[in-house]
């Protein structure tokens, strides 16, 4: 019940399909990092974020931590102190460098980063040329979470880069076609959605992490779904009807946190004459028809009361998702709900290290559901589950709001 393959889709070894997958996927974290200098991928701007240098080097440990130390013929490692200076958050694979100071390491140096990268790229792919019968059905299982892990760190290294770039005065441009929010533009409406007891988590055969399982019932009351997501218009009418100075829209947790950091916008907004935010293309005008991000759940959840709504709860957005008609749910940001991240009723992570991966985070978090504009398409599904803290506000996150009836 605890083994890797009671959890993850089983593909067939020496599959010619998830070898050019890997390539491909590998190849796209470099693409991100290309526009950038030495200097940039250095540097870390607080301890939540990490350096790009950092992110193409642990993705790299990954592959070599948990596939060729297990699958390759007298596995050496690529530098001895890596395994611990690209470690994340195992403490079954042993010691880890200090996630804080994350962006002291200026050595190994990013071209010796890269030749790490390319020196593991080319021993994984000559396990995945390898005949069919000389490795087993966990090695490609293994080889599909870790494309999954580094499309994961593809989305943080965009939100950390744009963290990044914004503490510099100079409003640095990372790439003047830079992916950015889309908003539908239509007025949002409430679409009524039947509950009763409904089934969530994933279902089929495709890829999913641990914490998307077991599928279970939960019973829902009806209710009611925004149509659309909150605008940075809309958003803009709480912040100018001082939304930030009036504690009755805020969990105490919360007025706290934004009276203790001075806050009275969301992360990336600047107002010189006009309002402004910065992105990935630099500072631009505030695009009011764009949908609104980088919140906190104090913030979305703020909002949401001001506008005498609520946040939907994660198994309302995810029998709505396939039940009901809503724009926007992928490729445009995170959503805030109002439910704690918290294991499913029979959850049970995989054994080992691995099994760190989800289950150990599962207290102080919120869920968000959807994906963003910097999640790589094929990484998007109605059961995936994304977790932060309440103040977490560095990721592209917003709001769709839920009312009960």
């Amino acid at each position: 019940m605890n083994s890797l393959s009671d959890r993850l889709p089983t593909f067939a070894p020496a599959d010619a399909a998830l070898s050019r997958r890997f390539q491909r996927v590998r190849a796209h974290s470099l693409a991100i990092a290309a526009p950038l200098s030495a200097e940039d991928c250095c540097a870390q701007s607080m301890p939540d974020a990490s350096p790009i240098k950092w992110h193409l080097a642990h993705t790299t440990w990954f592959f070599e931590t948990f596939i060729l130390e297990r699958f390759e013929v007298n596995f050496t490692a690529h530098h001895p102190a890596f395994r611990m200076l690209f470690n994340s958050y195992y403490n079954g694979v042993g010691a880890k460098h200090t996630r804080a100071q994350r962006g002291l390491l200026t050595r190994p140096a990013l071209d010796q980063v890269l030749a790490y990268r390319q020196d593991v790229d080319a021993r994984v792919t000559a396990l995945l040329n390898s005949p069919a019968h000389v490795l087993d059905a966990t090695f490609s299982e293994l080889i599909g979470l870790g494309l999954q892990h580094e499309q994961q760190h593809q989305e943080l290294m965009l939100t950390d880069l744009q963290h990044l770039l914004s503490m510099n005065p100079l409003a640095p441009v990372y790439a003047p076609d830079a992916v950015r929010p889309t908003f539908a533009g239509a007025a949002p409406s409430w679409q009524s959605v039947a509950g009763g007891v409904v089934e969530i988590g994933h279902v089929g055969k495709g890829f999913c992490f641990d914490n998307e399982l077991p599928r279970h019932r939960t019973f829902l009351e009806n209710y009611e779904l925004a149509t659309e997501l909150v605008s940075n218009a809309d958003y803009l009418r709480f912040v100018e009807a001082g939304g930030y100075t009036d504690p009755s829209w805020w969990l105490s947790e919360g007025w706290d946190w934004i009276k203790s950091h001075s806050l009275s916008h969301p992360l990336y907004w600047q107002y010189d004459a006009v309002w402004m935010a910065f992105t990935l293309r630099g500072m631009q005008p505030l695009d009011l028809q764009r949908a609104v991000t980088h919140l906190s759940y104090f913030e979305a959840d703020a909002y949401a009361r001001w506008a005498g709504a609520r946040l939907p709860t994660e198994a309302e957005w995810e029998h709505a998702a396939g039940s009901a008609v809503l724009a926007d749910l992928f490729g445009v940001c995170w959503q805030w709900t109002s439910s704690s991240y918290a294991p499913y009723p029979g959850y049970q992570p995989v054994a080992g290290a691995l099994g760190e991966y989800n289950g150990k985070f599962m207290v102080n978090q919120y869920v968000l559901r959807g994906s963003s504009c910097f999640t790589p398409d094929e990484h998007a599904r109605v059961s995936y589950r994304n977790f932060f803290p309440a103040t977490a506000r560095w990721q592209c996150s917003g709001v769709r709001l839920a009312r009960s009836v």
